[in-house]
């Protein structure tokens, strides 16, 4: 593994022979959370983990045209709110040729993504981090439906085992920007000339498999793979990222 900054971008670089793959973690996280992903991935591909900066939907679509344009890279892969990043990176950057989405959270239907910012905002205003980390994990991910009570100890945990934890917290105002400014009608994604695979995870929230069903019949090459067993966060140290590498290996083969 090497770690390398330059114009103004932060990535990890993992292997060193056959395609070049471009990994975009989502909210929570930081190219250190790809890890297990990347090390699974480079036997196969030079693995490239960016460390998304969250500036806002137009500056980490530069950031990534960057990173492709440094590397050479046409294979991209985003998880949750990276993979929202991927996917309009898609809509303006034809050096993508192979996008992998996992659950972006887009807006569709009638489940407003965010709809946890506002009481996130309060807390984090008040100096309770922990109590904005529980408002934030359970509205976006696979605590959605889990009582409060229920999941406080396990991120309490978590955070205290973690130091790094806490400076991610505030991070997540960056996911919700990016969501929030991705707002639109799921048919202008017809315009992705990328091949383009969706994954989801059985186990995950409703709505998230609800965004990859709206966009299945928009993109014009697409395949889907529900991963059984998993969650969101599959992807991710914690999950079952060699579930998920095995299907980027054979798509971006």
């Amino acid at each position: 593994m090497e770690t390398k900054t330059a114009s103004d971008i932060s990535y990890r670089t993992f292997g060193s022979g056959g395609p070049k793959v471009v990994l975009l973690h989502g909210g929570m996280q930081s190219s250190a959370s790809f890890t297990r992903l990347a090390a699974a991935l480079a036997g196969t591909f030079t693995v490239y983990v960016l460390d998304r900066r969250r500036g806002g939907l137009r500056s980490e679509i530069d950031d990534l045209a960057a990173l492709l344009d440094e590397t050479g890279a046409g294979n991209v892969f985003g998880l949750s709110s990276g993979a929202v990043v991927a996917l309009h990176g898609a809509l303006e950057l034809p050096r993508i040729e192979r996008l992998a989405l996992y659950e972006p959270p887009l807006r569709y239907g009638e489940v407003d993504p965010i709809a946890w910012l506002p009481r996130y905002e309060k807390e984090l205003a008040a100096g309770r981090p922990v109590a904005a980390l529980i408002t934030a994990s359970k509205g976006t991910g696979d605590f959605r439906h889990v009582p409060r009570l229920a999941v406080s100890p396990l991120l309490r945990l978590w955070m205290r085992s973690d130091p790094a934890v806490r400076d991610l917290v505030p991070t997540m105002r960056g996911d919700a920007a990016v969501v929030e400014q991705a707002s639109g009608p799921l048919s202008r994604y017809a315009a992705v000339t990328a091949e383009t695979l969706l994954l989801g995870g059985e186990r995950s929230p409703a709505y998230l498999n609800g965004v990859l069903t709206g966009l299945e019949p928009v993109l014009p090459r697409v395949r889907r793979v529900t991963l059984d067993g998993v969650g969101h966060v599959a992807a991710d140290n914690s999950g079952k990222p060699e579930r998920v590498a095995a299907e980027l290996r054979k798509f971006f083969r």
